[in-house]
C-alpha cells in the first residue's frame, strides 16, 4: 500500500506546486499567503508518504483529498483534478491493501513449505 499511496501523494505535491503558479496569476490572494499554503500542503504530501501505513495515515490522506477538491474554489480546474486524485487515492488504498494481503498470504505459504 505504501508504494501506491506514496506515488499518488508525490504526484499531488507536484500538482499543488503547479496550481500555485496558476493561482498566483489568476486570483487576488496575496502571494505570501498563497505560497505559504501551497508550501505547507506540499510538505504535508511528502511527509504523509511516511505515515501512510501508520494509524490515521489513510484518514489524513482523505483529509488532504478533501482539501484538494475544495481548492477548486480558487482554481476551478481543481474540482476536476481533486476528484481525479481522490479516485487515485481510493484506488491506491484499496488495491494497495489487496497487494499487501496477497504478499502476506504468499509469505505464509512460503514459510509453511
Amino acid at each position: 500500500m505504501r508504494t501506491l499511496c506514496s506515488a499518488t501523494l508525490i504526484s499531488e505535491c507536484l500538482i499543488v506546486g503547479l496550481v500555485g503558479l496558476v493561482a498566483f496569476r489568476t486570483t487576488d490572494v496575496p502571494p505570501g499567503t498563497l505560497w505559504a499554503v501551497c508550501g505547507v500542503v506540499m510538505v504535508l504530501c511528502v511527509l504523509l508518504c511516511g505515515f501512510v501505513t501508520r494509524p490515521g495515515g489513510v484518514a489524513m490522506g482523505w483529509a488532504l483529498q478533501v482539501g484538494l477538491v475544495l481548492s477548486g474554489f480558487l482554481v476551478p480546474m481543481m474540482f476536476f483534478l481533486g476528484a481525479c486524485f481522490a479516485a487515485l487515492w481510493w484506488a491506491s488504498v484499496h488495491f494497495g491493501r489487496r497487494v499487501d494481503e496477497l504478499k502476506a498470504a504468499h509469505a505464509e505459504r512460503a514459510a509453511g513449505a
